[in-house]
């Protein structure tokens, strides 16, 4: 358990920079899309209940202020394997929720402007931004956020700290050897 802990909160932070565009795109899609929640019902609380979905204006906020914070915690690169996982659970919660009974063509919500409307081809045109969030969730979960990120930040003031005290050991170790 310990060293999964310890996998979760420290991430590699040697990736290359331009993962902060796969952070970029995650995040801000997570941040706009939780504000969305809120600012249109059709969004948040009317959507979860036409799903079905137990307790949905309970539901809706939390879903959004996860999707508001850890946007942010993804925009930012603080965090990014902890807040990866609960968005991984969101992305295949909201594709059975949602892709299913698009599939079978009784789904509640209003049907895709365009054909294909039913079937597994207007499941793989709808899935496309899930897909998307899912797969670069998915990513930065196992690459970590990269050198521009909070995380690569802590980590080398860690590790400053670190050579602070072993420098500070080592001198009053000579100190006390004179």
């Amino acid at each position: 358990m310990n060293r999964l802990f310890s996998w979760l909160v420290n991430p590699p932070t040697s990736g290359p920079r331009s993962i902060l565009f796969l952070r970029l795109m995650a995040g801000g899609v997570f941040f706009w899309e939780g504000i969305l929640k809120f600012v249109y019902t059709n969004q948040g609380v009317g959507r979860f209940t036409k799903l079905g979905i137990p307790f949905p204006h309970q539901t809706a906020i939390f879903v959004a202020c996860l999707e508001i914070g850890g946007g942010l915690l993804l925009l930012t690169g603080l965090g990014t394997r902890l807040i990866a996982i609960p968005f991984v659970v969101e992305m295949i919660v909201a594709i059975l929720t949602t892709k299913i009974s698009l599939y079978l063509g009784t789904s509640p919500l209003p049907m895709p402007p365009a054909l294909p409307k039913v079937g597994i081809w207007a499941v793989l045109h709808e899935i496309r931004a899930d897909y998307a969030q899912i797969l670069t969730t998915l990513f930065l979960l196992i690459n970590g956020p990269g050198k521009w990120s909070l995380d690569a930040v802590l980590q080398r003031t860690a590790g400053l700290a670190k050579q602070n005290q072993s420098s500070a050991a080592i001198r009053m170790s000579e100190t006390a050897a004179d």
